[in-house]
């Protein structure tokens, strides 16, 4: 019996010993962050945050790879305690909603397409795989459906998904499982951020808009009689439809399906129709904007590009202030633009819409004068937007013979050389001078820098050395003298200490490899100031940091470090580097509908800096060269002509009234009705052609 005891008792001891030594061997540490943010999360497992369960989510909320407010199970109780207990603050999260992307359903698709011209089958397979089906269109399985956690997607029945907005939360399964994209998460923030891809349903008259409006869809809310929602389509990437609906050349027209039938529809008439609706009902009309962030930005310049960037900004949830350096905002459209085309009261009247967004506007205020770049960055602004607009929007505010400087240290190349020219230089070159661009005009430049006595000159060019109008003639000389040419080359980014400017960094177009110089005064060969975006700069290393840091730690107040850099290019230039590089604007907009774009562009670009967002495009970005299905014929679209514009008479211009009338409601309603409701490769067949085939 008491060997027994004995027994037992030592076993216990032994695996009692093996336990403990197992414990240390197999013990897990759990974060106690993990643990507290673990248990402020619900527990739901939905796997609507795109992991797979709570405690997963906790320890990427921890390691900063997902947002305290990325659970979207949970209310914003949730989000503030975690961010607390991580030290950080949460800013109102705009919701996010499910939206399919297709037309038609499978069993609405017509099957029947010609490609491009093709009839060749070895061609069409080349170009497309030969495919008698859209290549992006909805398959109709319902995957989305069956995938999302809370029962907000059902099939309608058309075929396509319908998601139920009281249910959706936004959490993205329904993207992850669509193999074609169709069915994306969609908000005010990520519509304004967006470029179109080739994965997209785009329309034909969508892709040649350089604003990207979704054209289909205000034409259809005309036909349907809703022209309320029309105007928040069409606000939705443009904010002066009223101007545009009378000024716009058209490029959507050119490229409009129906033409392959009859005439294209009177789209930008339609807009104009929308929009008149509007302003006649004295109602404005304004689209969705995302929760206030509370982030100021500035813009500079109230033309057509600056407003549209204070505009789109104001939407994505910032405060942006327009600075305009005349008394009156619009830019060339005040005086470029024949009143009997445009009155004054459309542009005020588009003008007052886009600050009732939230935009605030301060007149007769000039950069460079009036205020600088670091003195706004000073005053708490995250992002100054340099709009100020071409050559044109200097004659206009009488400064052609002005020389300005909006940019410390930044000139225009022809001022230097007409005031060089008048004998009479008063633009303060300091020792370090760069030319950008101009040709052998760029080499005169620096023959007027070396006579000023400045010491260090360098010249860039983007063109490569074989393909430079400057001759080693022209050039030879000049690096006797010791100036520095650099071929092939394109500028990153501008850097200054308070009001200088200190250094540039440049590119090099086939390595990319950049470099820095320091410099005092920049000239630019372009007829505008290059649109930058300017930033208190931040150290991209920890030595660059600790550097800065000691030259601050002095007890006098240091000038404010800026940096500026571009807006991310146009995609159809998406691959070129460095300013002033091919497509990007040297004097003004050739549309006012461009300056519209640029504007969004500037408006996205600084909430992705701001954000830390990479501005990278993707690979898949649409542009003008993109290979899309397409077709070049329709059938079974009865002939219906295009309605003509009613033109004022001679004695309602004389009395200052408009070229053009504007649509009746009835007329609107019949040119809507011919649009074909195009999809990639899609349209709607007139009524009685979808009866024929019905009965047949």
């Amino acid at each position: 019996m008491i060997e027994a005891v004995f027994m037992m008792g030592g076993l216990g001891i032994l695996i009692g010993t093996g336990l403990a030594a197992a414990s240390k061997v197999f013990y897990v540490y759990v974060d106690p962050k993990v643990e507290a943010v673990d248990g402020e999360l619900p527990g739901a497992n939905c796997g609507g945050c795109g992991l797979p369960g709570c405690s997963a989510n906790a320890e990427a909320i921890v390691a900063g790879k997902a947002e305290p407010n990325s659970c979207v199970a949970a209310g914003p109780e949730v989000a503030e305690a975690i961010a607390s207990l991580l030290g950080l603050t949460v800013e109102a999260k705009e919701p996010d909603i499910a939206r399919p992307g297709c037309f038609f359903g499978v069993q609405d698709a017509d099957t029947k397409y010609i490609y491009d011209g093709l009839s060749d089958c070895r061609a069409a397979a080349l170009l497309s795989g030969g495919m008698k089906i859209c290549s992006v269109g909805c398959l109709g399985l319902g995957s989305c459906a069956a995938a999302c956690p809370f029962d907000a997607i059902v099939m309608g029945p058309e075929g396509l998904p319908v998601v139920d907005a009281d249910r959706c939360t936004g959490c993205g399964t329904c993207e992850r499982v669509c193999p074609k994209h169709i069915i994306t998460l969609s908000s005010v923030t990520r519509r304004i951020l967006r470029e179109y891809t080739t994965e997209e349903c785009t329309t034909p008259c969508q892709r040649a808009c350089p604003a990207g409006i979704n054209i289909r869809e205000y034409v259809r809310q005309i036909a349907l009689g809703d022209y309320h929602r029309s105007v928040q389509v069409i606000k939705e990437r443009n904010p002066f439809p009223t101007v545009i609906g009378r000024i716009c050349p058209r490029p959507c027209e050119t490229e409009c399906r129906r033409k392959y039938a009859d005439e294209p529809v009177a789209i930008n008439f339609l807009k104009r129709f929308a929009s008149d609706f509007e302003k006649e009902s004295g109602e404005r009309i304004l689209p969705f904007r995302a929760p206030n962030t509370g982030r100021k930005i500035a813009v500079v310049g109230g033309g057509v590009e600056g407003l549209s960037a204070a505009y789109f900004a104001a939407r994505l949830g910032h405060e942006p202030t327009v600075f305009e350096a005349t008394s009156k905002l619009g830019g060339l459209l005040r005086s470029a633009i024949a009143k009997y085309r445009m009155p004054q009261d459309i542009l005020d009247w588009d003008i007052e819409g886009v600050l009732e967004m939230g935009v605030t506007a301060q007149t007769e205020k000039t950069l460079g004068k009036d205020f600088t770049v670091d003195s706004l960055l000073a005053e708490g602004f995250e992002a100054v937007f340099l709009a100020s607009g071409g050559w044109d929007s200097r004659l206009t505010r009488g400064g052609a013979d002005n020389t300005e400087e909006p940019i410390p240290g930044t000139f225009l190349l022809l001022d230097l050389i007409k005031a060089d020219s008048k004998r009479h230089n008063k633009i303060p070159c300091g020792s370090e001078v760069v030319i950008a661009g101009g040709g052998k005009l760029a080499l005169d430049a620096a023959k007027i820098c070396v006579d000023l006595g400045v010491e260090n000159i360098t010249v860039l060019f983007r063109q490569t050395q074989e393909n430079s109008p400057a001759e080693a003639s022209d050039t030879e000389p000049l690096e006797e003298e010791g100036v520095k040419i650099i071929f092939n080359a394109g500028i990153s980014r501008l850097f200054g200490e308070g009001n200088r400017l200190t250094e540039l960094e440049y590119v090099e177009s086939g390595t990319l490899s950049k470099t820095t110089i320091p410099l005092q005064t920049l000239f630019t060969a372009s007829g505008r100031f290059p649109e930058l975006i300017f930033t208190k700069y931040e150290p991209e290393t920890a030595e660059v940091a600790e550097e800065v840091a000691e030259k601050v730690a002095e007890p006098v107040e240091a000038p404010i470090r800026w940096e500026g850099r571009a807006p991310y290019k146009q995609p159809a230039n998406s691959d070129k580097t460095g300013l002033f590089a091919e497509g990007d604007v040297l004097t003004d907009f050739s549309a006012a509908i461009k300056a519209i774009a640029a504007g969004r562009r500037g408006a996205a670009s600084m909430h992705q800096i701001m954000y830390g967002i990479s501005s990278d495009l993707s690979e898949t970005v649409l542009r003008p060269d993109s290979v899309l299905q397409n077709v070049d014929c329709v059938e079974n679209v009865r002939p219906k002509p295009r309605l003509i514009m009613p033109l004022g008479s001679t004695k309602e211009l004389a009395a200052g009234g408009e070229i053009e009338k504007g649509f009746t409601e009835e007329m609107a309603q019949t040119e809507a009705s011919r649009c074909l409701q195009c999809g990639l490769i899609c349209y709607e067949r007139s009524e009685e052609a979808a009866e024929q085939k019905a009965a047949a």
